[in-house]
Formats: structure tokens, C-alpha cells, sequence
């Protein structure tokens, strides 16, 4: 509907609330727009280009005079090159630190609720010093110079792009929001990285120390509960839960790991609820999954029958591993008893993935099965899948050479 947004509108009735929000577009200034919600709420929005809004207020707050003046402004602004809203909130949000904490902080907390704490940490970490600028003196020179700084200081490039992706948000929802005209970023040379490096996986052997270890160390747990529990036998105080097969949570939690690949922090989520043990399925749900899409693993003989015993030795929860933060501590010990080195626990879901790429599971299955977003992410394991290619280069004979095969296979 097109109509002057005025108060002689607002009077005549045809912007009363309805059944259904709708909007209505001024005849005069174009791209100055009043949406009527069911509710009663009534605001005033300056349309920048598709997809793209900026609310300047309700009903209320601003009259439709105050509105118009306001949408005037930002068109002009749009016109000119500037930031749509450039000198209208002088005293509001305009530098990076008070966007960060009055509108980004929030946004990301109820869009991202995984990972938004960590990632307002990480902009304070490593932008912490521009939080004073105005987010228009956020250029790429300055970017450039940050990068090149950090460089020096030793950084991965893997570091660098991600410091570099989480500023980027800050500014796309900048930009959404009509507080800058572009994503300085956009102009930014990201830093080249390896799309397919080299994973680490267990070897055979590795892979025997490393489950020898672990029935090693279940063995001298329970025989130390044993000994524990007889002297308090001994001195009338109560005992202990008898360890039935294992020491704590870390074998379980290691096995588990190998035969599904889920991520640590997947691990830590899971409830007792998520596990079927009559569909043979294990499921991962989006508030855990680092891509928020919840996901099946299946699991294998082995990975049930460690999921059982630990059930029946654990104690009554409603997670399977009830503990506050990582594995840390043991797992460290557990690699150093079994000489393992440069081995992280996120590198037993390379050694599940690897070990499937041996196999001569389809890399799609593959990516299925972790998680991944794409199968970019899945093709670092397409290496350890040789046969294929080495089939295929080996076709590739000089045609006599090839001919005279054809001969002798005939003949």
C-alpha cells in the first residue's frame, strides 16, 4: 500500500493494526516505510537496498514528521557514500567497542549461543585496542597493518583467518544494521592457507600401545578401589562403588571417540538419551554440533559394548560423562606412558576418519558421518585412499606399450 506517511494517516484509521502485519510505503520519499504489526507496534523503516533495512523507531518515540526528517538523512547519507546512519547516533554505538557490546554481544548470544562467549572474547583478545575507533576508521590499511604485525608475532595463517572471520561478523552486522556502507574485509588479502594438510592418525602400533595403556591402567584402578575398600572394611567405613571395568571415564571415553569421530565437545554433551542402543544409533543434536545440524552416527560392536559397561558402572546422570571441563590431565598421562607424541584428543576424529578413508569408504559417507559442512573439509583424507589413484595413473601406458598388454592377455 502506498500512501503519505503523516499524521493525517495515523488519523484516518487505514494504519490500525489488522490480523496481519503489513506495510505501507510513502508516496512522497521513497524508500520511507511504516510497518503496522498485529500487536499495535507501529514502526518507521528507511528501505537501503534489497535485503536491507534500518529501523528508526516506533510510534511513539518519533512522530512521523521526526520519522521522515530521519529517513531523509539516511537517504541522503546512502546517496552521498556514507554510512546510512552517519551522524545520527553520535553519542550511540558509534565506535567498535560499544557496537560489540550493545548490539553484536547480543545478537550473537541468541544466534550463535555456543560459541558467543568465546567469540566476544576473542574480539576483546585480539581487537581489544581499536575498541575506542569508530567502526568507520576500521579500514583495510589498518587491517592490513594488524595482519601483518601478527605475522611477526609468529601466527599461524589458520590463526590469523580466523581472528580476521570473527572481526568480519562484527562488521556484516554492521552493515546490516546501516552503521557502515561495506565490510572493509571485502578488500582485505586473507591469508593463504593449506585447504589439505597432513593429519595426524595413529599408526597399528601406536594405536596397540594406546589400548594396552588403557587396560593397564583400568586394571591398577580397580585393584587400587580393591585395596581402598578393604581398609575401610577393616575400619567400619563405608565403601566405595566397586569398579567393574574401568578406572574412570577415560577408556570409555577414548573408545568411543575412535569408533565415531565425534568431537570433544560433542562427547561432553551427550546424554544417556541420545544413545539407542536398539537402533544402533548415536545422536549428536545442533545446540552441540559445531555446524548446528543435528546428525546419526551409527556405532559399531565395539562402541556398544563400551557404552554398556560404562552405563552399568557409571553413576545415576542424566550425561554420560559428567565432568566440568576436558581429559586433559589423563589423557597427557595416558600419551606419555604409551610414548605417543604430537597427538591431540581432536586427532582421534582424524584417526576415525582416516582409518574409514583406508577402508575405501566413499569421502561423502565419510563427511556424513563427522559432520562436515562441505566436502572441502573431508578431502585432507582423500590421500589415504591411494588404490584409486594409483589405478588410475597406471592406465595411463604408452599405446604400444598398452597394445602389446591387450596382445599377451589375448593371447
Amino acid at each position: 500500500m502506498k500512501a503519505v506517511i503523516s499524521a493525517r494517516l495515523l488519523a484516518s484509521g487505514k494504519a490500525n493494526p489488522g490480523p496481519k502485519p503489513f506495510e505501507i510505503w510513502d508516496r512522497d520519499l521513497r524508500g520511507f516505510i511504516l510497518r503496522v504489526q498485529p500487536s499495535g507496534t507501529r514502526s518507521f523503516l528507511v528501505q537501503l537496498g534489497r535485503g536491507r533495512r534500518v529501523t528508526l523507531g516506533s510510534l511513539g518515540h518519533l512522530t512521523p514528521a521526526q520519522a521522515r526528517e530521519l529517513a531523509e538523512k539516511v537517504l541522503g547519507n546512502l546517496a552521498h557514500n556514507r554510512p546510512p546512519l552517519a551522524g545520527l547516533d553520535q553519542n550511540e554505538q558509534s565506535s567498535l567497542g560499544a557496537f560489540v557490546e550493545s548490539k553484536y554481544a547480543p545478537w550473537v548470544q541468541a544466534n550463535r549461543p555456543r560459541t558467543a562467549e568465546y567469540t566476544v572474547d576473542r574480539l576483546k583478545r585480539c581487537f581489544g585496542t581499536w575498541y575506542q575507533k569508530g567502526l568507520c576508521e576500521i579500514t583495510p590499511e589498518l587491517i592490513e597493518e594488524w595482519k601483518i604485525e601478527r605475522f611477526r608475532l609468529g601466527r599461524r595463517p589458520t590463526t590469523v583467518l580466523r581472528d580476521i572471520a570473527t572481526l568480519s561478523s562484527v562488521l556484516s552486522r554492521a552493515v546490516k544494521m546501516g552503521k557502515l556502507k561495506d565490510n572493509p574485509i571485502r578488500l582485505v588479502d586473507k591469508p593463504r592457507i593449506d585447504r589439505r594438510p597432513q593429519v595426524r592418525y595413529l599408526t597399528a602400533e601406536e594405536e596397540g600401545r594406546l589400548r594396552t595403556v588403557l587396560a593397564e591402567r583400568d586394571n591398577e584402578g580397580k585393584t587400587e578401589r580393591t585395596s581402598a575398600n578393604a581398609w575401610r572394611r577393616e575400619r567400619g567405613k563405608e565403601c566405595l562403588p566397586e569398579l567393574v571395568h574401568f578406572a574412570d571415564h577415560l577408556t570409555p571415553a577414548v573408545i568411543l571417540s575412535i569408533n565415531t569421530g565425534i568431537r570433544r565437545g560433542e562427547l561432553l554433551s551427550l546424554k544417556w538419551m541420545d544413545i539407542d542402543t536398539h537402533q544402533k544409533l548415536l545422536t549428536i543434536h545442533g545446540s552441540s554440533a559445531k555446524t548446528g545440524d543435528t546428525r546419526h552416527v551409527p556405532l559399531n560392536s565395539e562402541a556398544l559394548q563400551v557404552i554398556e559397561n560404562w552405563r552399568e558402572q557409571s553413576q545415576d546422570g542424566d550425561r554420560v560423562f559428567p565432568i566440568a571441563t576436558s581429559f586433559k590431565s589423563a589423557w597427557a598421562g595416558l600419551l606419555k606412558r604409551a610414548r605417543i607424541a604430537r597427538f591431540r584428543w581432536h586427532d582421534l576424529r582424524h584417526h576415525f576418519a582416516s582409518r574409514l578413508a583406508q577402508a575405501g569408504i566413499p569421502l561423502n559417507t565419510v563427511r556424513e558421518l563427522l559432520g562436515h559442512g562441505s566436502l572441502a573439509m573431508t578431502l585432507r583424507y582423500a590421500h589415504l585412499a591411494p588404490d584409486q589413484k594409483r589405478d588410475a595413473v597406471a592406465k595411463l601406458l604408452p599405446r604400444s606399450v598398452a597394445a602389446e598388454s591387450t596382445i599377451s592377455q589375448i593371447v
